[in-house]
């Protein structure tokens, strides 16, 4: 059975993220993307335990269903700030918990080494190592994946405080990681360029920051089990058997794909960069050195190989948004047109990867649904992102829709 799932998301506790948030609103959005299971975030902060305790019963297979029978996993994503080797290191970890009582265990140990209530993602002053040998004293199946791997701030890869391989960071603890998370700025394919993670499976998920249908899902990992138990996804993301694939945005969309100072409005590919000595030209301060440029630093391989499976996206409303010009993603104008489609067409994932142009042109103007097409072959032209800014599609005048009064006729 195929299952999409999205295990990288938080609750309203953390920092920068939605007060709004709720257990509700992920599980309907999440069914309106087309995701079949989503993690909890932010387990660890104990007013948003409190609400997952209260509003989610546990099965003996460690999957928490909603009273709507939605099902969810124990997720959070930690922090870790220290030095080693000479180097400040920030990292940001996704961690997954097979039980209720194995995330207390998980708190109480915590608690040790500092506070869990002041932010749904907690920051903790100790080694990479000693979190992961940690987690496994409580529980051997708890799993710690490096999030947004190549992100310049808080990753393992990141530019600005990481490593240059699982191994260095790890050392031979390295061992108990499995998998790596892929994150907005990166795909399969450019991790396939590095040698070194060739042993380590890829994941892809949302980070999503608030329960809005164009963050839940964004990313996503893609299963094939024979029952939907904590064990068949931990056993899938350890040793590959189950993965079928992820969903990628691409990763030129990502806030850290190329290098760049947002504060000069400036970003370069890498080669420029490399010309540039990372010296951005109108300030004269090293540039933010993005996922691009780590990639090829680390990269012992021309040409990728063994890619797995990946469909590369942007959310729905992302196109609308650029084809009619309207930059509020949830504008009443917007999520006419999504939830016209939504109800013709199931779900979004349907929309983007299956449908059929000459059906969603009788739904949908028909320079929506090419663009549609066009976001499914990977045909479309993006402005990179850089130095925390989004990237943007890019579109011609007359690809574009410009009679919005015109808008509720499709």
């Amino acid at each position: 059975m195929e299952f999409i799932g999205d295990f990288h998301i938080h609750g309203p506790y953390a920092q920068a993220c939605s007060r709004n948030t709720t257990l509700e609103n992920l599980e309907s959005n999440a069914k309106i993307k087309g995701i079949n299971i989503l993690s909890t975030g932010d387990c660890l902060h104990p007013k948003w335990n409190d609400t997952i305790n209260k509003k989610l019963t546990e099965d003996k297979n460690g999957i928490l269903w909603s009273k709507n029978k939605f099902p969810f996993i124990l997720q959070t994503e930690i922090c870790l700030m220290y030095t080693k080797n000479g180097k400040g290191r920030r990292i940001h970890y996704i961690i997954l918990f097979p039980n209720k009582d194995v995330v207390q265990q998980a708190t109480d140990a915590l608690l040790k080494k500092g506070r869990l209530d002041y932010d749904g993602r907690p920051i903790f002053g100790i080694d990479s190592i000693e979190l992961l040998e940690m987690m496994r004293s409580i529980s051997a199946d708890i799993e710690i994946i490096p999030a947004h791997a190549w992100t310049s701030w808080m990753s393992i890869f990141g530019s600005k405080s990481g490593f240059n391989s699982v191994e260095e960071c790890f050392e031979e603890k390295s061992k108990h990681i499995h998998a790596i998370e892929t994150g907005l700025s990166s795909n399969p394919s450019m991790n396939r360029r590095v040698s070194k993670l060739d042993k380590y499976n890829l994941v892809s998920f949302s980070d999503a920051h608030s329960y809005h249908i164009h963050r839940i899902g964004r990313e996503a990992t893609i299963f094939d089990l024979k029952e939907l138990t904590y064990k068949n996804i931990l056993n899938a993301i350890r040793t590959g058997k189950g993965l079928s694939g992820t969903i990628e945005i691409d990763p030129k969309i990502g806030k850290y794909h190329e290098d760049g100072h947002r504060s000069c409005d400036l970003h370069v590919n890498f080669k420029e960069s490399k010309k540039l000595n990372k010296i951005c030209p109108k300030c004269r301060k090293e540039l933010t050195i993005g996922v691009e440029y780590r990639v090829e630093e680390l990269a012992d391989r021309e040409k990728p190989i063994n890619v797995p499976e990946f469909k590369t996206l942007i959310p729905l409303t992302e196109l609308i948004s650029s084809i009619y010009g309207i930059k509020q993603l949830q504008s009443k104008k917007i999520l006419e047109i999504y939830n016209k489609l939504i109800s013709n067409f199931k779900n979004e994932y349907n929309i983007l990867i299956k449908t059929k142009e000459d059906d969603l042109r009788k739904i949908v103007h028909e320079k929506l649904s090419n663009l549609i097409i066009k976001n499914r072959e990977g045909k479309l032209n993006i402005t990179p992102g850089y130095d925390g800014i989004y990237g943007k599609i890019i579109l011609e005048e007359k690809d574009r829709i410009k009679e919005q009064k015109t808008l509720t006729n499709y």
